[in-house]
């Protein structure tokens, strides 16, 4: 696509070929259903209604919107445009799993870094004090990690034994 749009639209400014190309690939993304023929069919009526009444935000496509070159340029734009969002749809799947893949990573990572911190005095103390209330007997915690399981634990196997009350 970022080639094409080097060989396209040579008559128009940086920023009018910048516009026009942003309005063109939001138009195919809104309409992935339609051809690329309807697309720029859609476009062609759309700008010359707003030519009409004066409310063009292109208004230099006063003189070439009926022009061959820019009507060859635009079509070829278009398909360009479908091309590469067929494309990245077909992607979806794969970049899904590699972002799965990389929260996994990261999870693994951090319980590894925290197995090798000291667990911290909120910890302790937390586990100090929920051994306290069910009458368990303290362990020595040796990381974040252990001390963050062990509590977990607690409140998992008390919270099932209070749901069980209730």
């Amino acid at each position: 696509m970022y080639e094409i749009k080097k060989q396209i639209y040579l008559e128009l400014t940086k920023n009018q070929k910048s516009a026009l190309c942003n309005n063109l690939r939001a138009l195919v993304k809104k309409s992935p259903d339609l051809s690329a023929d309807e697309i720029l069919n859609k476009f062609l009526e759309d700008e010359k209604y707003y030519l009409e009444i004066n409310a063009s935000r292109f208004e230099f496509l006063a003189e070439i919107i009926d022009d061959s070159k820019f009507l060859a340029d635009t079509e070829l734009y278009i398909k360009e445009c479908k091309k590469y969002y067929e494309y990245k749809e077909k992607q979806a799947p794969i970049i899904q799993a590699n972002k799965e893949f990389e929260k996994k990573k990261r999870k693994f990572l951090q319980e590894v870094k925290m197995s090798k911190e000291p667990p911290t005095k909120k910890q302790l103390y937390y586990y100090e004090k929920l051994c306290k209330k069910y009458g368990l007997e303290k362990q020595e915690l040796t990381s974040k990690l252990q001390a963050r399981d062990e509590i977990d634990k607690i409140i998992t196997e008390h919270e099932k034994d209070n749901s069980v009350e209730l």
